[in-house]
């Protein structure tokens, strides 16, 4: 059953006026301490299940629902005009694999307000700021691909 069983989750690049927010992970986190990344979390089955399907058997834009779901719960932000970036795994300590889409989104409103347990620090920067911060691996590649995007 192992060999079939993922975490998934999802992470937003969010975007508001030019600069892209990153925040830094509690050092208390057992899987990245301490390093810069976007937010985001697991996708979990009260997620959906307990919803009416959209269509027939499924739940459309659950990645969505999520993303709008963690971004809320980790920073006080909405979001709106969410897409695709791309998709990684790796291997937890644990050693269950964790897929991760990464999205990207606009700010729509709301204030930073970080879920302190998870997140201890915050920063809207630049493309060419991004250099300066301790970033999850891949985090600066993904980023860039959005500003290309941008352009």
């Amino acid at each position: 059953m192992k060999e079939k069983t993922h975490y998934i989750a999802v992470t937003g690049i969010i975007k508001k006026d030019g600069k892209y927010l990153i925040c830094k992970r509690s050092p208390n986190e057992k899987v990245f301490p301490s390093k810069w990344c976007v937010p985001g979390g697991k996708l979990e089955q009260h997620d959906f299940v307990n919803d009416a399907n959209d269509v027939g058997a499924y739940w459309l834009d659950v990645f969505e629902k999520v993303l709008k779901r963690e971004v809320y719960e980790e920073t006080g932000l909405e979001i709106d005009n969410i897409g695709y970036v791309s998709n990684l795994a790796f291997m937890r300590p644990n050693e269950y694999t964790t897929i991760i889409i990464s999205l990207f989104a606009d700010y729509a409103s709301g204030e930073i307000k970080l879920h302190e347990k998870e997140l201890v620090d915050h920063a809207w920067v630049t493309l060419s700021e991004l250099k300066d911060y301790d970033l999850l691996d891949t985090l600066y590649e993904q980023i860039e691909k959005v500003h290309k995007r941008e352009c």
